[in-house]
């Protein structure tokens, strides 16, 4: 008999977090210094890495898949999406003509150009670049924005915050400035955004 569900609790994540690293741990590996969400494992001459976000698991290795058939058999655990690196938290990986590990946000740049769209009931305007030069947002005294506006600005600042995560450094600058007004922003703010 159930007495209470474990899934949805406050302490949900801080739970699952344990149980993993425990897994992790009696596999031998152990948490790098610079990132707690990072584990490390020596396996002969190289480092093998496992990066751990909630419960998506990007797994750098001689033998990845003998760390998954281990995760899977031995601990029990369902992995999907097994197999090389394509999409991992909305960023996409992919091998340059040398042989290189490249990564970008193209899908999720895709997505966020989509959201806009149907936001917005246009396509986003071209521009040379996010701001215009010599352009000063904190002086702005068009009207602010109404409730509904409001949390379209916001979503979008969340959306390009997360661009920058991933990799569009080009943007942190005029995010970061636009990110300012998100409290109470008015029509040119969101004007700036959407041309960002």
């Amino acid at each position: 008999m159930i007495n209470k569900a474990l899934y949805g609790l406050k302490s949900s994540g801080l739970r699952w977090h344990e149980k993993f690293s425990d897994t992790l741990r009696d596999m031998r590996f152990k948490i790098s210094k610079a990132d707690p969400d990072v584990w490390m494992s020596k396996n002969e001459d190289v480092w093998e890495y496992i990066a751990v976000y909630v419960d998506d698991l990007a797994i750098a290795a001689k033998d990845p898949k003998s760390i998954c058939d281990t995760l899977t058999s031995k601990y029990k655990y369902k992995l999907k999406g097994v197999g090389p690196l394509e999409v991992h938290l909305g960023c996409d990986f992919f091998r340059d003509q040398e042989g290189v590990l490249c990564f970008g946000p193209k899908k999720y740049i895709k997505k966020s150009i989509e959201a806009y769209e149907k936001m917005f009931k246009e396509k986003p305007k071209k521009a040379s670049s996010p701001l215009d030069k010599n352009d000063h947002p904190e002086i702005d005294e068009s009207e602010i924005l109404g409730p509904e506006d409001q949390k379209k600005y916001q979503s979008m600042i969340g959306a390009l915050q997360w661009v920058i995560s991933l990799g569009r450094f080009d943007i942190a600058t005029p995010i970061t400035t636009m990110s300012r007004f998100r409290v109470e922003a008015r029509v040119g703010h969101l004007e700036r955004l959407k041309r960002i």
